[in-house]
């Protein structure tokens, strides 16, 4: 486990496949800022709100200099269904690997129906065009999530 990853660090790293064909990389390169969030899995309930949300954001996230990826350790493949099956417009980016979960400290123990087990912890990264975490929001809950983050950046 790595140490909690909070506003004011430097971003780590990471280079990870994506659905519009090209390597995301963390942070970005192109001088703007990045969203990224972190989400369980594609096509279920809260997990489609989410990215949905994002993507009716996009515009808006987009005039304010930030370009937004959701990542979770789905396949590729099973992001693009959840595209096309979801009409999601903001980048996936895939990390099978676990890499990027565990640089930003999201894979966590879970707990349902008294049955424990490692996921993905819901949380949402900012990290300035500089590099740096600029804000950080875990345990998200989705219900006006992206509107938080879109008016906090």
């Amino acid at each position: 486990m790595t140490a909690r990853l909070d506003a004011g660090a430097a971003c780590p790293k990471l280079s990870l496949p994506a659905t519009n064909g090209k390597q995301v990389e963390i942070p970005g390169t192109t001088g703007r800022g990045l969203v990224i969030f972190f989400y369980p899995r594609d096509n279920t309930p809260g997990c489609t709100t989410e990215a949905r949300d994002f993507s009716e954001s996009k515009a808006a996230f987009d005039a304010k200099g930030y370009d937004i990826v959701g990542i979770s350790r789905d396949s590729l493949a099973s992001h693009e269904k959840f595209i096309e099956k979801q009409s999601i417009s903001v980048i996936l980016a895939s990390d099978e690997a676990g890499d990027a979960c565990q640089a930003f400290d999201v894979w966590v123990e879970k707990s349902m129906y008294g049955k424990k087990f490692m996921g993905i912890e819901r949380s949402t990264f900012v990290i300035s065009p500089d590099g740096q975490v600029a804000n950080v929001w875990r345990k998200v809950k989705v219900k006006g999530h992206a509107e938080a983050v879109l008016n906090n950046i």
